[in-house]
C-alpha cells in the first residue's frame, strides 16, 4: 500500500472514530450560581445538590438520547460581573446546551441577554425576580425559563393567609430598605389592596440592623395582630429577638428566604419557630421530597434550603424531558419543546404541560404553602386557615 493510500486510510479511520466519539460525547449542562458568598449561597449551593443528583438518576437509567449528561458548574460568588463572567465561559467555551442557576436575581438580570442572544435556554431555580422570565416574553423565542418562587406569587399566599387569619384585620408590614425589600412592599400594598384592606401599619428598617424595637414597638401600639416581614434571612433572626425584648409576638409571615439558616442561627428555638414563611415543597411534604431528602442529606449532612435542592431537580428532569421530545441538543429546539413539554413527575409536585408561549413559570402561588423551622428542619405547616383557602383567595 502507497504512502498516500495508508495515510488516506489512517485519516479515515481516525475521522469515524472521532465521528462515533463525537456522537456519544456527554451532554453538557451548565450551572452558574453563588454557592459561597452572598446571603442566597445556601440557596443556591443547595439547587447544585438538587441538579446533581437529578443528572445521577438520569445516568443511571441510561441517560437521554443515548448520551450522559455532564454537569459545569460555576460559582458566581455573589457577584455580577463573575456571573456574566461564567455565563460566557459556559456558552462560549464549553459549550453547554442550557443553564440552570442563579441563586440571586440581580446577577440573573445582569446576564439574560447573552443567553436569550446566543439561543441557550436557561431555567431558574432559585431567583425569584418577576423581570427574569418577563424581560423577552414579548419576543419570538423567550429561552429564560423558572422552577421557582416568584415573588408577587409569594406575597399573594401571605397576604391571603394574613387576611384569612386576622380576627380583625389588623395586619402589618416590616420590610427592609434594600431593593428586594422595597419591591417586596410595593407588591405587598398592590396585594392587600386587592383584598380591599389597608395595612395598619408600615415601617422599615435597614439590612444589617440589629434592633428593630422601635418599629416594632410602632407597629404594636397599632394594634397589628398579623405581621408581614420582607427582609433577608438574618435580619428577620433580628426581628425576632427583638420582639421577644418588647415581649410582642404577632403572627409573623414571609417569603422563603428564611428557609436560609442566618434566621434559625440568630434567634434559635423556639423563636424561629413562631416564623411562619412559604414554601413550595419541604422534606415532609411527599414521598418523593422524602426520598431526595434522605439521599441528600447522607451525603451532604449540613445541607440547607431543600427546597432549593427540589428545583435544581425538577428543573433537570425538565430540561431532560424537553432534549428527549426535541430529539435534539439545539438551543431552538430546545426551547421550543419546553414550551410544548410532556407530563413530568418531579418531586415538587407533576407537571402538566408547565409551560407555553406566554407563560414560563413552572410554579404559581396554588403550588405554594407555609412552613417554618422544627428541631433544626424545614418542615410543612398547616392550621384551620391553611386549610380554609381557596383559588379565589390569591388575589395578584
Amino acid at each position: 500500500m502507497s504512502t498516500i493510500k495508508s495515510f488516506k486510510r489512517t485519516a479515515l479511520i481516525a475521522a469515524l472514530a472521532l465521528s462515533a466519539t463525537a456522537a456519544h460525547a456527554d451532554i453538557k449542562v451548565g450551572f452558574n450560581s453563588d454557592m459561597s458568598a452572598s446571603g442566597a449561597a445556601e440557596q443556591g449551593l443547595s439547587s447544585y445538590y438538587g441538579v446533581q443528583a437529578a443528572i445521577e438518576d438520569i445516568n443511571n437509567k441510561g441517560g437521554v438520547l443515548g448520551q450522559k449528561l455532564q454537569l459545569i458548574a460555576r460559582d458566581d460568588v455573589g457577584q455580577p460581573p463573575k456571573a456574566i463572567q461564567n455565563m460566557n465561559e459556559l456558552i462560549d467555551n464549553e459549550k453547554v446546551v442550557a443553564v440552570i442557576g442563579p441563586a440571586n436575581s440581580g446577577n440573573a438580570l445582569a446576564w439574560l441577554h447573552i443567553p436569550q442572544r446566543k439561543k441557550i435556554p436557561v431555567i431558574s431555580a432559585v431567583a425569584t425576580s418577576t423581570d427574569i422570565t418577563q424581560r423577552y416574553a414579548d419576543t419570538d423565542a423567550n429561552y429564560i425559563f423558572r422552577v421557582s418562587m416568584v415573588d408577587r406569587e409569594q406575597i399573594a399566599m401571605l397576604v391571603a393567609y394574613a387576611v384569612k387569619s386576622s380576627k380583625d384585620k389588623k395586619i402589618g408590614f416590616l420590610v427592609d430598605n434594600t431593593g428586594y425589600g422595597q419591591q417586596g412592599l410595593k407588591d405587598l400594598q398592590s396585594i392587600i389592596a386587592l383584598h380591599g384592606v389597608k395595612p395598619v401599619a408600615v415601617e422599615q428598617f435597614g439590612a444589617k440592623d440589629t434592633d428593630m424595637t422601635s418599629q416594632l414597638s410602632k407597629i404594636k401600639a397599632q394594634g397589628t395582630d398579623t405581621l408581614i416581614v420582607y427582609g433577608l434571612s438574618d435580619a428577620n433572626g433580628h426581628v425576632l429577638r427583638s420582639m421577644e425584648k418588647i415581649d410582642y409576638f404577632p403572627t409573623v409571615l414571609g417569603s422563603w428566604t428564611n428557609i436560609n439558616t442566618p434566621m434559625y442561627r440568630i434567634a434559635g428555638q423556639p423563636l424561629a419557630g413562631r416564623f411562619l414563611f412559604t414554601a413550595s415543597t419541604a422534606e415532609d411534604s411527599n414521598p418523593a421530597a422524602s426520598r431526595l431528602s434522605t439521599e441528600l442529606l447522607k451525603k451532604y449532612p449540613n445541607m440547607t434550603a431543600f427546597t432549593t435542592a427540589a428545583h435544581g431537580y425538577d428543573a433537570v428532569l425538565m430540561l431532560a424531558q424537553a432534549i428527549k421530545q426535541a430529539n435534539s441538543t439545539e438551543g431552538p429546539k430546545i426551547q421550543a419543546a419546553l414550551e410544548n413539554l410532556d407530563k413530568v413527575e418531579g418531586v415538587v409536585k407533576t407537571y402538566e404541560k408547565p409551560f407555553d408561549k406566554k407563560n414560563h413559570e413552572a410554579l404559581s402561588v396554588a403550588d405554594f404553602h407555609l412552613a417554618r423551622w422544627e428541631k433544626n428542619r424545614v418542615v410543612t405547616y398547616q392550621d384551620e386557615f391553611t386549610e380554609a383557602l381557596t383559588a379565589q383567595d390569591y388575589k395578584r
